[in-house]
């Protein structure tokens, strides 16, 4: 049963989910959409009191007018919101142990908890069912696999956490081995050496580790597609561990909240449209950034309707080889908390997106290998760099003044130092805001 459920799963994505128009695919999200919430408002009493009746017909201006939500909200309803009778307690505890022990097996009535990990402040619960499980399988086999499902492959996948959810991909011919994260990098070369995986998945930070094992030439690997996951793609990243490996990067855009994006084979992040509904709250319209409100239409065990996204995503102007009418992204810049402000000398304020820093890095210090950016308040900026030289330096202090000049900006007080390799399971972040605004 399992088996043929995701194999639907996997052939409706792969094969019937094609439509060659945005309207046509509107038009699928739609009539998806108003399925959906009648099926959640008869069963979470949460949308039950907030979404009252819902109209037969659905469209982008109704669902404007539902409530969002967040994961503060979503946290403080979780019994009344999710759809399994769960209660918090119950599923913070099966997921802390399992934390704990690193045995992710334990599940709540065949439903997998898991915890998210926190890197916007506090840590979500997420649940889902068997039925999901086995759909979000398919479709990411779909999504994601470099041929067809009936081909051998060998997944090797990194990440803070194992869960069922991930390990639902193992079927038939596809093998997944998870690599734990807290593990040392000697131990994950070793194994990669036996495995010799098809398909490497990892976050960047990792990835890019591993790449450098293959360049000194201690191991060598052919995946046949390579993934990052988790953490924001650097340009500084992608470009080395493309360059190691003489392949394209791909990525996936997953969270607590959804499987929210992939790239096709041409390299170009696309939203999954098919199973979420996503809307744009503009940060700058004319640089085309925004903050996703996401709605999947498949979540059914614990919904997510409307839910507020603290992500910066940059719409890609120019259209994608592929075809496809879903949106394509030019990046994932990071969070809102991490766009940089600055005192102007008129008394303002100058806010400054991540990609900028990030510019001001790798266009100033062409040679630089590794690098972080942290603002504190508003006045200071303490810069990390590998290597780490005098005219380097020099060169980034003068880019970031120069541009600060003209933007009217007090000029803040900048202090170099060596880089610091990112913590275990610390999400790397090569830019990042500490301190109120």
């Amino acid at each position: 049963m399992r088996t043929l459920s995701i194999l639907l799963a996997y052939v409706k994505t792969k094969y019937f989910l094609k439509y060659r128009t945005r309207e046509q695919l509107e038009k699928y999200q739609m009539k998806r959409l108003a399925k959906h919430l009648n099926y959640v408002c008869k069963y979470s009493t949460f949308y039950q009191e907030r979404l009252k009746k819902i109209p037969p017909t659905i469209t982008m201006d109704v669902l404007t007018t539902f409530p969002t939500i967040d994961k503060e909200i979503m946290m403080d309803h979780f019994d009344d919101l999710n759809t399994m009778g769960i209660g918090r307690e119950e599923a913070f505890r099966v997921a802390l142990e399992a934390e704990e022990s690193r045995d992710f097996e334990p599940m709540i009535n065949d439903v997998t908890i898991g915890l998210s990990s926190g890197t916007s402040g506090n840590r979500g619960l997420f649940i889902v069912s068997e039925k999901e499980r086995n759909a979000w399988a398919g479709t990411v086999l779909a999504k994601l696999l470099p041929q067809s499902i009936r081909s051998p492959e060998v997944i090797a996948f990194f990440l803070r956490a194992n869960s069922n959810l991930y390990q639902s991909v193992s079927e038939g011919r596809i093998q997944f081995h998870f690599f734990d994260l807290l593990e040392e990098i000697k131990t994950h070369i070793q194994r990669l050496k036996q495995l010799n995986p098809t398909i490497l998945v990892a976050p960047p930070s990792m990835m890019r580790m591993i790449a450098e094992y293959v360049d000194q030439g201690e191991i060598v690997l052919q995946p046949k597609k390579i993934i990052t996951v988790a953490e924001v793609l650097d340009p500084i990243d992608k470009h080395y561990i493309e360059k190691v490996f003489k392949q394209i990067i791909h990525q996936v855009y997953q969270c607590t909240e959804g499987f929210l994006a992939a790239t096709c084979k041409y390299g170009t992040l696309h939203l999954n449209e098919d199973i979420v509904v996503i809307e744009k709250e503009w940060i700058d319209e004319k640089k085309k950034k925004f903050s996703p409100i996401i709605t999947d239409f498949e979540r059914k065990a614990q919904p997510i309707i409307r839910y507020r996204l603290n992500d910066i995503l940059t719409i890609k102007e120019d259209p994608c080889l592929c075809g496809s009418p879903h949106l394509a992204i030019e990046q994932i810049e990071g969070r809102c908390d991490d766009i940089f402000y600055f005192n102007t000398n008129d008394g303002g304020s100058l806010p400054i997106f991540p990609d900028f820093v990030r510019r001001w890095i790798i266009t100033s210090a062409p040679e630089v290998r590794e690098y972080r950016v942290i603002q504190y308040q508003n006045s200071k900026l303490e810069i990390q760099m590998e290597p780490l030289t005098e005219l380097m330096k020099e060169q980034v202090k003068n880019r970031i003044q120069s541009f600060l000049k003209e933007k009217n900006s007090v000029i803040p007080t900048i202090r170099f130092s060596k880089y610091q390799p990112n913590e275990k399971c610390r999400k790397l972040k090569r830019v990042e805001r500490h301190g109120a605004f």
